[in-house]
């Protein structure tokens, strides 16, 4: 097991400006997002491949932990868009890929299909590829998260616990789901706030490293936080990889 941190946790800087950043708090992986809404845009990426190799190598001696990959191409340009990202993770040596659920009221059987097929791109290229704890999605509901991992062979889970402290499913018990986690976003939170100070919250994050080396977890711990008013993000995101290290 090993501490990373996400790039999301500074959403407003480019990606060699936030690398910058996590390096000087002493982190030594990096999660990298790749979203449309971001500021590392899969479609910028897709268009000059080889451009993008370098940029994604660029992590200042932090290791890549993995992708948080989210596309907004449909269809059959969605899949060759993914199987282009999944070759650009094998030649930066990557091979965790997150991406989220379906969103809630899609059909079961139809999010199956596509996360099979996601899963079989991935395969090609000796990537795995995990679903994120999300709310508002399918994931949100630990049962869910279960049965789909059950129906596609190879799924993961990128597992956030703070999504079912504050979810309304009642559905907070991850015992059926740890044996499937490939990642793990953390934060503090209560039930009635998403993100609190590190301490503030409810998450039992020595429950959770003992849990998963119990499944002989060996993967990230990753610090996924945005930039709180009032409080010093840099304080925060120091004081959770601090005590994450301390579990470990």
């Amino acid at each position: 097991m090993f501490v990373s941190a996400s790039t999301e946790c500074w959403p407003d800087l480019e990606l060699t400006e936030a690398i910058e950043v996590l390096s000087d708090l002493e982190f030594t992986a990096v999660e990298i997002a790749i979203h449309e809404s971001g500021k590392v845009k899969p479609s910028e990426l897709l268009a000059d491949l080889d451009r993008a190799v370098q940029l994604l190598r660029y992590t200042h001696r932090l290791d890549i932990s993995g992708y948080s990959v989210e596309l907004e191409s449909t269809g059959d340009q969605m899949y060759d868009d993914f199987a282009s990202i999944c070759h650009l993770a094998k030649t930066t040596k990557v091979v965790n890929i997150t991406v989220p659920s379906a969103e809630h009221g899609t059909p079961f059987n139809e999010e199956v299909e596509r996360l099979q097929k996601l899963v079989e791109i991935g395969e090609k290229e000796g990537v795995r590829v995990s679903v994120r704890s999300q709310l508002g999605r399918m994931s949100e509901d630990v049962d869910t998260l279960m049965v789909l991992c059950n129906n596609v062979d190879g799924l993961g889970v990128t597992m956030d616990p703070s999504v079912y402290i504050t979810s309304s499913t009642n559905s907070k018990n991850l015992d059926n789901i740890l044996k499937f986690v490939c990642n793990v976003h953390l934060r503090d939170t209560r039930p009635d706030a998403f993100q609190v100070s590190v301490g503030q919250g409810e998450v039992d994050y020595g429950k959770i490293v003992t849990q998963l080396s119990r499944e002989k977890y060996d993967r990230a711990m990753t610090v996924h936080m945005v930039p709180m008013e009032g409080l010093d993000h840099r304080v925060e995101l120091r004081k959770l990889r601090r005590l994450l290290e301390t579990l470990m």
